[in-house]
């Protein structure tokens, strides 16, 4: 029987981007957006707030952008400071790019196994979505998720009794399956 385990956001995560006021390296956004026209042209900003000294940042979102060319339910979400939204900006690959920043998902995510009924099984198929791309260690997933320490599932990966296509080590922010023989 396969198992469906989701990994899902919490919160927004922090931003890392070197605070220029105190040399603190994360922000901490909760979906606020600064919105300025001048003329025919609009920029657009994610704010976010320095987790030591409260600075405020400004992630470009928009630049220089002609009013007629961003659709109006954009427009819409935008004065109304949606977090999905927000949420959605972070993980754009554009967006980080330009504003060079990175994402520390630590403390906003959690794992939703459905249950602890697959604990007391002897082999357990399991399927872990993402319902963000939130990057994290597959050890760390099955861990959490079986209710066993690191060592534990790195031994159980030595032994061969825990296989999966992908390689289990390093960071994955894509789907992938395993099975775990005890």
């Amino acid at each position: 029987m396969l198992e469906n385990w989701v990994v899902m956001p919490t919160c927004l995560p922090l931003v890392r981007r070197r605070c220029h006021t105190c040399a603190s390296e994360r922000f901490r956004t909760d979906g606020r957006f600064r919105v300025n026209a001048n003329h025919k042209l609009l920029d657009v900003w994610l704010l976010a707030l320095c987790t030591t000294c409260g600075t405020t940042t400004k992630i470009t979102v928009l630049e220089r952008t002609n009013v007629r060319s961003v659709r109006p339910e954009l427009l819409d979400r935008l004065h109304d400071n949606d977090p999905v939204l927000a949420a959605e900006l972070l993980q754009d690959p554009v967006v980080r790019r330009r504003n060079r920043i990175a994402l520390d998902w630590e403390g906003a995510w959690r794992l939703d196994t459905g249950g602890t009924d697959h604990l007391d099984r002897e082999v357990i198929d399991v399927r872990v979505r993402f319902a963000a791309r939130i990057p994290v260690r597959p050890v760390r997933v099955v861990a959490e998720g079986c209710g066993l320490s690191r060592a534990d599932v790195d031994r159980l990966i030595k032994e061969g009794k825990l296989v999966s296509a992908v390689r289990l080590s390093g960071r994955l922010s894509g789907d992938f399956t395993f099975t775990l023989k005890r």
